[in-house]
């Protein structure tokens, strides 16, 4: 199911909210109207929570059907919250610790800031049970917010560079497209955050760039 939706009046959904195959991690500030969109969107459990006491969720994690990265700020009640989950949670601690900013992943795979060390993205791999590979979209390396991805595809940076794009391919799987969010937004994971049963998307955007989600992620 498809969910246009703000998130403290904010149209930057994927910045707040991060979706998973098997759960989804949002603002312990949403309203009980933006909790119910949220759940009936992607259709997984969900789990209320702040980083560091922030409510910008989906920045500060990423996490897929085996894992979760989070910011190594986050508090020791956090991480508990977190582990409930019966992932695997592991803290980042890099100077890039925007784990949802920095990592595009799926159950198939990884795709990282090409600044990460050889360190975290061995920590990456291990906790995500999945490949990871460097790289850019659109030349950025926060590769998180430039990209959305399931277990079907990817929408990422309009100005996506063939290379990088087959790259994208290769460690995610799917069908890789380029696109914009929230009416002509190129950080796609700002606006949107989706699994392979739906989608959390910024209010403002268009039937155009709606369509391109549905087409890439398989949400038809």
């Amino acid at each position: 199911m498809l969910k246009l939706l703000e998130v403290a009046g904010n149209v930057n959904v994927g910045v707040y909210i991060r979706a998973s195959e098997h759960h989804v991690f949002y603002t312990s500030s949403a309203t009980k109207r933006e909790v119910t969109e949220i759940l009936e969107g992607v259709t997984v459990p969900g789990i209320a929570t702040t980083i560091a006491g922030s409510n910008v969720v989906g920045s500060l994690l990423a996490a897929n059907g085996h894992g979760i990265i989070v910011a190594d700020i986050v508090l020791k009640e956090e991480l508990k919250r977190l582990e409930k989950t019966g992932l695997k949670v592991h803290r980042l601690a890099e100077l890039l610790n925007a784990a949802g900013n920095n990592i595009l992943c799926n159950d198939r795979g990884a795709l990282v800031n090409p600044e990460y060390s050889d360190a975290a993205v061995k920590l990456i791999e291990k906790t995500l049970g999945v490949p990871v590979q460097r790289g850019t979209l659109g030349g950025i390396g926060t590769v998180g917010m430039a990209g959305v991805a399931n277990n079907q595809g990817a929408v990422v940076h309009p100005k996506v560079t063939d290379e990088e794009k087959e790259t994208a391919r290769r460690v995610l799987g799917g069908n890789v497209l380029p696109g914009t969010i929230n009416r002509g937004s190129a950080l796609i994971g700002a606006g949107v955050t989706a699994n392979s049963k739906g989608a959390l998307i910024g209010r403002e955007s268009t039937g155009v760039e709606i369509n391109r989600l549905e087409d890439a992620l398989g949400l038809l």
